[in-house]
């Protein structure tokens, strides 16, 4: 079986930055344990298979380790291809997810996507996280994510992590995302995942599902310039919304080509 195969960096306009995924056109669903193992052969944070159900499309998101509830760039690069690469629609994409309809539009030459808000709540930290960290945080919340709280950049810029304490939590934390004001945005964030094959995730589009409600709180602003500052780093604008959050960012083609099974 011969099937096509895209990888997008999502949340750039270069390749090289942003968020590599990987995304593979259906004409039908294969077997789950078939669409892991792509995802594991492919070996990027996200692989997103598509399948198209009339006017809609039917998303579903694959790390190496497990099928998501939810990806953001992974659906900002599904949008990408479908958009700009196949031109399957003209000007937006909706898709039926786990996590209900998913629409991504074109925008001034970006794409923007209306994804689910999460607002989180205070919480306390596992110790094997908090044992993990070379920095503790000024604040703890948590929605399906961990999200903490930083004085400022420069910490977050220097947090390491010890996987090896890092991995021994028992239960499923989701992700950890940390975060602070930026120096020349109005937050940034890194984020990070237990027990996955990929700890640190370049640029996380779910995460800001989380992060807008908080920094619309706390900095008294509905839209706001944001970056993801890992090593590939990526940049998003963080619209809150009654329900959801608007994210935009671009997005660029690495390569294209066919995997065969």
């Amino acid at each position: 079986m011969k099937l096509p195969i895209f990888q997008i960096d999502a949340f750039s306009d270069k390749v090289f930055e942003g968020n590599p995924a990987c995304i593979v056109p259906l004409e039908k669903w294969l077997e789950d344990n078939i669409l892991l193992k792509i995802a594991q052969e492919n070996a990027v944070a996200e692989t997103a298979f598509f399948v198209r159900k009339g006017k809609k499309i039917h998303l579903r998101w694959f790390t190496p380790d497990i099928e998501m509830d939810l990806c953001g760039h992974a659906t900002l690069a599904a949008a990408h291809c479908i958009l700009s690469e196949l031109k399957l629609v003209s000007e937006k994409v909706i898709f039926e997810t786990v996590s209900g309809e998913l629409e991504v539009s074109i925008k001034n030459k970006s794409y923007l996507m209306n994804l689910p808000r999460r607002d989180p709540q205070l919480a306390t930290l596992p110790n094997e996280i908090k044992n993990a960290l070379n920095i503790q945080p000024k604040e703890i919340l948590k929605s399906r994510d961990y999200l903490l709280v930083y004085e400022n950049q420069k910490e977050v810029e220097n947090i390491i992590i010890n996987r090896e304490i890092f991995d021994t939590i028992n239960i499923n934390p989701g992700g950890v995302i940390i975060t602070s004001k930026g120096d020349c945005y109005d937050f940034v964030s890194r984020f990070f995942t237990p027990q996955a094959t990929i700890l640190e995730d370049p640029v996380t589009g779910s995460a800001h599902c989380t992060l807008t409600p908080y920094w619309s709180k706390i900095l008294n602003k509905t839209v706001m310039k944001a970056q993801q500052i890992s090593e590939r780093k990526g940049k998003l604008v963080c619209e809150l919304k009654k329900d959801s959050v608007n994210i935009t960012g671009k997005a660029v083609t690495y390569s294209k080509g066919n995997l065969i099974i």
